[in-house]
């Protein structure tokens, strides 16, 4: 299996980002990945939750391995899937610009509306 160091200070692709966000767009993909934070978990296991077959579920997976979320290790017949969260750290590093100005913006907000109360 090969793993992406998650210590590697390049930046992401943005095919990358966009692959780990189009994953994370889906919230059934969501839960397989708050069950596999966990602890990992044969395909079977991971399929019974959902109200949909086990080949649905086998596609969301695969989604979830394109953006490198999840690792599969197939032992004979048995899949097993384990969360790979390097990914993410990558996504939450994106998102981190956004958030020092989301930050600001709110902070702003609140100096208004307690500007607004103090003239009441």
């Amino acid at each position: 299996m090969k793993r992406m160091s998650s210590t590697s200070v390049a930046r992401p692709s943005p095919e990358r980002l966009d692959r780990v966000f189009h994953a994370l767009a889906d919230r059934t993909r969501r839960a397989l990945l708050a069950r596999l934070a966990r602890g990992p978990a044969p395909i079977g296991e991971l399929a019974q939750p959902f109200d949909m077959s086990f080949a649905a579920v086998s596609k969301h997976l695969r989604v979830l391995e394109d953006a490198k979320l999840v690792e599969r290790t197939i032992d004979g017949r048995v899949h097993r899937c384990a969360l790979d969260a390097a990914p993410l750290r990558d996504a939450d590093g994106w998102l981190a610009h956004y958030r020092e100005y989301w930050d600001g913006t709110l902070e702003s907000l609140e100096a208004h509306f307690r500007r607004g109360r103090r003239a009441r």
